[in-house]
């Protein structure tokens, strides 16, 4: 762990007045399950006397660019692990972008974990290993009782203390906490967790999440053909610096977007990846 964090007793025993009590990780993650190399981007875990609330730093660095200097930016979180809960409990509402709508669909998600006697010390910490089975992989935990948050990352919950590290057993996955913080005002996420930037959630369930996202793929470029069907196909669109000018460019586009789609198909939950058809 390269991180350096001090968390002393009094904070933790004022946790019944504190606002928020917040907990950065490290994600290390391979989109594509056959690639060696990982992407890094930061968690941030919150945690209050009421609920919990996991998601990516950058929805809130640009939240709060947006109120500092009056802009209207936004920022769309590919992780797939933006979630919030209510304290000590395992229902999870899962906030999901989807073609150009925002959604939020709840889940129940028990983990069951095999505490082990194995320890190993993290700077000044005292961590614990622990295992279990969840979203079709084997992960590993390691957590510390002198923290004792009974949370970590996404949604792995209910050890006896804080997890400071979880991975799973292909390393397709790799939390890190790097670092921890108080803060002293409630910190509203309503912005860019709740809704996205303007885009309230639209409460829908699961099977229309598959639905949705299965009808992306099928035509990623929906809006933009439909504007090649009113305009007699005399319509110039840019895609990915490409200009596109005909139907048959359109499709080809089609085609390689949902080949990326297929290859960066590897969720956490990969007992719930979808089974994309190749066309």
């Amino acid at each position: 762990m390269k991180t350096i964090f001090t968390i002393t007793a009094l904070l933790i025993m004022a946790f019944a007045q504190a606002q928020t009590h917040r907990f950065i990780y490290q994600l290390q993650y391979k989109m594509d399950s056959t690639e060696t190399h990982h992407e890094k981007q930061n968690m941030i875990l919150d945690i209050t006397p009421k609920e919990v609330k996991f998601y990516g730093q950058d929805l809130a660095i640009t939240d709060s660019l947006n109120k500092k200097f009056g802009m209207n930016s936004s920022y769309t979180d590919m992780s797939g692990q933006v979630v919030k809960r209510k304290i000590n409990s395992f229902d999870n509402e899962n906030f999901i972008n989807i073609k150009q709508g925002y959604y939020s669909f709840k889940t129940t998600d028990k983990i069951n974990w095999t505490i082990s006697e194995e320890t190993k010390k993290v700077e000044n910490y005292t961590l614990q290993k622990a295992t279990t089975k969840f979203g079709g992989r084997s992960w590993t935990a390691w957590f510390s009782k002198d923290i004792p948050f009974n949370e970590g990352p996404f949604k792995f919950r209910g050890l006896p203390g804080l997890i400071f590290e979880m991975s799973d057993a292909k390393s397709n996955f790799i939390y890190t906490l790097v670092k921890s913080q108080k803060l002293k005002d409630d910190y509203s996420t309503q912005n860019f967790v709740e809704s996205s930037f303007g885009n309230k959630a639209v409460p829908i369930n699961e099977k229309q999440k598959y639905k949705l996202a299965m009808e992306f793929y099928n035509d990623p470029f929906a809006f933009e053909r439909n504007n090649f069907s009113k305009t007699n196909n005399d319509l110039k669109i840019n895609i990915n610096g490409t200009e596109i000018r005909t139907v048959d460019e359109l499709n080809t586009q089609t085609k390689n977007m949902q080949e990326v789609i297929r290859k960066y198909n590897n969720p956490v939950e990969v007992n719930k990846a979808m089974h994309y058809p190749v066309y």
